[in-house]
């Protein structure tokens, strides 16, 4: 998968061919088709690894960290930080959506990053419903992925992580009587 990450980056998902992948990763036909039935199952696997990696970066930082309001900001560097792994954001939120299709690209992430958001909002706010957890949990997942979309394209991080740090303090704020 190293290898096919390297490629995919490199040459785009569409110039790369798996005899290509066969020879760079020194394989047999046979042993690549062992695990993998084509290039969408190889890419798709490729995708998940990198989505489970962000939900174990946020889930070790955010682990032992009790108050969520904390947990939320502490959660929203360790995205940056995930996605700051060159080729992740190109990978997950540029290739994953054209190869795999947009709901099955939302579908990885969800099940991994989103699912980390999704729970620390859970827990920082309350008397809101399933429904409109689930909302805002889309919301905000959309706006993280922007953001690391363009601190990927060179923005910079602080500024985006500052940005989104002021929407989830006024979202976490006590709602006035």
């Amino acid at each position: 998968m190293n290898t096919a990450r390297d490629l995919f980056l490199s040459k785009g998902y569409d110039q790369t061919g798996m005899p290509e992948l066969v020879k760079a990763a020194g394989l047999t036909r046979g042993a690549l088709y062992h695990h993998f039935s084509d290039k969408a199952d190889l890419f798709h696997a490729l995708a998940k690894r990198e989505a489970e990696e962000i939900s174990r970066t946020i889930d070790k930082a955010t682990r032992n960290v009790d108050d969520p309001n904390s947990a939320m900001e502490i959660g929203t560097n360790a995205y940056f930080e995930a996605m700051a792994v060159p080729g992740r954001a190109t990978i997950l939120l540029s290739i994953a959506p054209a190869v795999l299709g947009t709901e099955e690209a939302k579908a990885l992430t969800a099940s991994e990053g989103s699912a980390e958001l999704r729970d620390g909002l859970k827990r920082a706010l309350t008397g809101i419903s399933d429904n409109e957890l689930d909302a805002l949990t889309d919301i905000l997942s959309a706006a993280y992925d922007r953001a690391a979309q363009e601190i990927a394209n060179g923005a910079d991080q602080k500024t985006y992580v500052k940005a989104l740090s002021l929407v989830i303090d006024q979202l976490l704020l006590p709602k006035k009587s």
